[in-house]
């Protein structure tokens, strides 16, 4: 959500970070209210990494502002993170420790009183349904039973709100899925959830959605709203020579843009009863076998290609002035 709330435990203003003279965040503003599961997508080099970092007290912003469960990121840090629970995209646990020595040095590093620590122990291993491991070295568990053990120790202090950077990157689907249903068992106790990723199936799972693209937030709300606001009509193209077909259809009139989708493409038009017949008509002149073009309901990640394709117009004639 935008603006300010008195229910906002994650609120940015205006939100900068430069190295140099590379902007990596720029100008965000957002909010993300109590027990919301917040998804921040973008590409790779998107600036999702560097604003969760700011966020969790690691880097200093370069300009702007805001506060994680009231606590402002730029003067009070180490207070940010005794109240948050952070997973890296990178695996932070030590492989050469068991299952149990990883829990106990994470329960240390929290400084969790002695007296809880063993109950806090049996609630991280039931909830990643490590019982047949507690002995076993973390680094012979598979990427799925790893990742739940990292969710774990993030969160074995009971933070009110977690950041997870990319935390089912490289993770079958279905340990994605797992590790999924325990963030809404996390969201529905009440628990803030901020993550980032870069897939689309995972974004449908969240409250509230920011795309962020070259440093800058160009997209906010719910899955559904997002979808709903894409003006432009879709069609769908099935072919057997689908970068072929591509080459042709991003030429013709009324086409905006074209995008690879599985075997064939996506379309992205003003009106799409008047841009199927000179799309079937073009790539049967051109020899190219197709099924009928038909207009579709767009996926969240037509949605995003179509966002991100109209900023980089909207940037290009900039580009071409300042040459």
């Amino acid at each position: 959500m935008t603006g300010t709330d008195s229910s906002a435990v994650v609120v940015l203003h205006d939100l900068e970070r430069r190295f140099g003279d590379f902007v990596a965040v720029n100008r965000i503003n957002l909010s993300v209210q109590r027990g919301e599961i917040f998804g921040f997508l973008g590409p790779n080099g998107a600036g999702k990494s560097t604003t969760i970092r700011m966020l969790c007290g690691l880097l200093t912003p370069s300009a702007g502002g805001g506060s994680v469960a009231g606590f402002d990121i730029n003067t009070a840090p180490e207070q940010i993170k005794e109240r948050i629970g952070y997973m890296s995209q990178k695996f932070s646990l030590y492989e050469d420790l068991t299952v149990e020595e990883n829990i106990d040095f994470y329960a240390g590093i929290y400084k969790l009183p002695t007296a809880r620590r063993e109950e806090r122990k049996r609630w991280v291993i039931a909830m990643a349904g490590l019982e047949e491991h507690r002995q076993s070295l973390t680094g012979t568990l598979s990427g799925g039973w790893k990742q739940r053990l990292a969710l774990g120790c993030a969160i074995i202090h009971e933070p009110p709100i977690i950041f997870l950077d990319e935390p089912t990157a490289g993770v079958d689907p279905i340990s994605r899925r797992s590790f999924w249903e325990l963030i809404y068992q996390l969201a529905d106790a009440g628990v803030t959830v901020f993550v980032t990723t870069h897939y689309m199936d995972e974004a449908e799972y969240c409250d509230c959605l920011g795309l962020i693209y070259r440093g800058e937030l160009i997209a906010l709300g719910t899955p559904e709203e997002l979808k709903g606001a894409m003006t432009e009509e879709l069609v769908e193209v099935a072919c057997e020579q689908p970068q072929e077909a591509l080459f042709i259809v991003e030429g013709l009139p009324g086409v905006q843009h074209a995008a690879l989708f599985g075997r064939g493409l996506h379309v992205v038009t003003a009106r799409a009863g008047e841009a199927i017949p000179v799309i079937a008509t073009a790539l049967t002149a051109a020899g190219l076998r197709t099924g009928q073009p038909e207009r579709i309901v767009p996926s969240l990640e037509d949605v995003f290609v179509s966002l991100i394709e109209a900023r980089d117009r909207q940037t290009a004639p900039q580009v071409e002035v300042a040459r």
